[in-house]
């Protein structure tokens, strides 16, 4: 079988057997499936997704487990647009049900949490209410109340949620299910609420489940063995399975990002589909999940019978028309999904929209129109391209570039670097952010086959930019260069920039010395982010002893947004760096340096030879001086991530 055969699911038929599964968006809005949410999915089906899970949908409003969540009952009127929008591309759309049980928080419903058992929540600490029969009964009748809804709203089905954030896994699980009564039958609970939803389908519905086939628990939770037998009797209740793993207590395990490798749950799949292939032959079709985001990882899944669908979430956020250019034999052409995790997480406080660092239309169909290809194919006598003008060949200059190419300009990218996004390269030397470069590659890729003239490793005078640009528009993406210090340095006391550090092994990649003195390093953290921790991981793998220092709590405090934040720490206690928290920098000397308690004041010293910063950076402002009507995007206006790089970058070439 091939990623473009179709399928049969129950008694629909998929065009392909590609997945865009459920995930949080925040589109909504009152919870309810807004029209972002209708041109998101619409999008994806336009591009040749087979089958389309919808955002999950509470089933009772005892569960809110975040503030845009929707609930299935104030869904109909959105499913059915949905259903509108999708089905003319011949996509299957289901909706995803659920509830969130003791997984979640009781600030938005201001009522108690629903679990099987009282085990505390393990983000929030939060006790649950041990469930009732009456108010299990109300969340199974709601199952089955929130599928006739689905289906009378024109979707093909609905998706059981047994996975991650899930009152029927927890049921399932001796972790969260510590009942003595009736309900300690922990399949009892999964079977009831399935043939509630299959009630409310009627005969020709689908209906599909999402369950957790090893929570990394083994002491009481769902093992891959226990898993494969009851996806085996539960199988015989669905039309397919999709295979996923985590618990209550390993959250981030259900989507890491790339320090994960891709494809981590194939195996698990594996051995699941031959449970249920034992038990009941092909009739239920099992769904692989977890960090497949490449065309050829999914090929092979299928190809060599690990499951029959591959869920693609990510890679379809990244690139909506994965399906269609893999269709048409372009796959090189498909943006890579880099599997970080910085815009498309976002079940957080801040209520970020999703959507993707190399696509930033995703989640804003709305708001942000594709780039107009006025001239995106020209002959050799279609004549001359107005010129424009990018400096810098970073995420910014490259997609100004692409946009602007695609629209019919004639592009000039002009660096001092040697090589196309040389900044980020660098820092895909580091530990765990080696996948980043596939975008600059990818960026490069599509630049080059679109007419994009480079000039590397050229130096540009400022007050030349005018003669440069040839009287066309120019943008200037010129980047960052490092912070001011916030600390006193002694005479002999030895100071490397992150940035530098990375660009050095990019440069001499088999100098394990990054050109660093001998001894212990330390670096330097005032941000929370993942370079520091990606350096620390990297010294120490080359056999450095490294302190990490950071005024923060944790270390790598803003890698929660991502998913990473435990799985870094753990990272780099295993590899032993000595982490300081709480801790500021004051002074930096030849052989040590001097830290604060950031609380008490008290001061100590940490011996080392050198110190790697990697603090706040500021714009690259070789060009203010001279013309400042010249347009810029990027870290060169202000230092943030790739994402508003690539998104000011865009924005630029879409107003020529």
């Amino acid at each position: 079988m091939t990623l473009l055969d179709p399928i049969d699911l129950g008694t629909r038929c998929a065009p392909n057997r590609v997945m865009f599964g459920p995930h949080v968006s925040n589109l909504g809005r009152d919870r309810t499936i807004s029209d972002r949410h209708v041109a998101y999915y619409g999008r994806r089906a336009e591009g040749g997704a087979g089958i389309i899970v919808t955002e999950e949908a509470s089933v009772h409003p005892s569960d809110w487990p975040y503030e845009r969540a929707p609930l299935a009952s104030e869904c109909v009127a959105g499913w059915a647009a949905v259903a509108d929008a999708c089905h003319p591309h011949g996509s299957l759309v289901l909706a995803a049900l659920g509830h969130a049980g003791g997984q979640g928080t009781s600030h938005w419903s201001q009522r108690e949490l629903w679990a099987p058992s009282r085990v505390p929540e393990v983000d929030t600490r939060e006790v649950p209410k041990q469930m009732e029969a009456a108010d299990i009964g109300a969340v199974v009748a709601g199952f089955g109340a929130a599928a006739e809804g689905a289906r009378s709203a024109g979707l093909d089905g609905v998706e059981v949620n047994a996975g991650q954030h899930s009152l029927v896994r927890q049921f399932l699980s001796g972790l969260t299910n510590q009942r003595g009564d009736e309900w300690a039958d922990r399949n009892r609970f999964a079977t009831d609420v399935l043939a509630a939803a299959r009630a409310g389908l009627g005969a020709d519905g689908v209906l599909g489940m999402r369950l957790s086939c090893d929570e990394y628990a083994p002491w009481a939770g769902i093992t891959p063995e226990a898993a494969a037998t009851l996806a085996a009797e539960l199988a015989g209740l669905i039309d397919y399975l999709v295979v996923v793993s985590g618990s209550i207590f390993t959250v981030g395990a259900t989507r890491p990002d790339a320090h994960v490798p891709a494809g981590f749950n194939l195996g698990l799949c594996s051995a699941v589909r031959t449970a249920v292939r034992a038990a009941h032959g092909d009739r239920v079709p099992v769904v692989a999940q977890g960090s497949i985001v490449d065309v050829t990882m999914a090929e092979t899944a299928l190809g060599d019978g690990t499951a029959d669908v591959v869920e693609m979430t990510r890679a379809q956020i990244a690139d909506p028309d994965l399906v269609s250019k893999a269709a048409a034999g372009h796959v090189e052409r498909i943006r890579p999904c880099v599997r970080c995790n910085q815009q498309c997480m976002v079940r957080d406080n801040r209520n970020p929209i999703v959507s993707c660092i190399g696509e930033p239309r995703s989640g804003h169909e709305l708001s942000d129109p594709e780039p107009p290809r006025l001239c995106a194919e020209r002959g050799a006598d279609d004549g001359p391209r107005r010129p424009v003008t990018v400096i810098g060949a970073g995420p910014a200059g490259m997609e100004a570039a692409r946009v602007a190419a695609l629209r019919g300009f004639g592009v000039t990218v002009v660096d001092t670097a040697d090589a196309c996004g040389a900044t980020v390269r660098a820092w895909t030397t580091a530990s765990g952010r080696e996948p980043m470069v596939r975008l600059v590659d990818w960026l490069e890729s599509e630049c080059r086959r679109l007419g994009v003239e480079f000039e590397l490793g050229r130096t540009v005078d400022p007050a030349g930019i005018g003669e440069l640009g040839a009287g066309g528009p120019t943008l200037l993406a010129t980047g960052a260069r490092p912070g001011e210090r916030s600390y006193g340095t002694t005479s002999g006391g030895v100071v490397v920039d992150a940035a530098a550090l990375l660009e050095h092994r990019r440069a001499q990649p088999d100098d394990d010395t990054l050109g660093l003195p001998t001894g212990a390093v330390a670096i330097w953290d005032p941000i929370g982010g993942p370079i520091a921790v990606s350096i620390a991981e990297t010294l120490a793998g080359l056999g450095r002893s490294v302190h990490l220092i950071t005024g923060d709590q944790i270390v790598g405090n803003e890698l929660s947004r991502t998913g990473d934040l435990a799985p870094a720490n753990a990272r780099l206690a295993q590899v032993g760096v000595t982490m300081h928290r709480r801790r500021i920098l004051r002074k930096v000397r030849k052989r040590d340096i001097e830290v604060e308690n950031r609380f008490t004041g008290a001061t100590e010293t940490i011996v080392v030879g050198a110190l790697i910063d990697a603090g706040h950076r500021l714009p690259d402002d070789t060009f203010n001086p001279v013309d400042r009507s010249v347009a810029r995007a990027g870290d060169c206006v202000a230092p943030r991530t790739i994402a508003q790089a690539v998104l000011e970058g865009r924005r630029w070439a879409q107003a020529l």
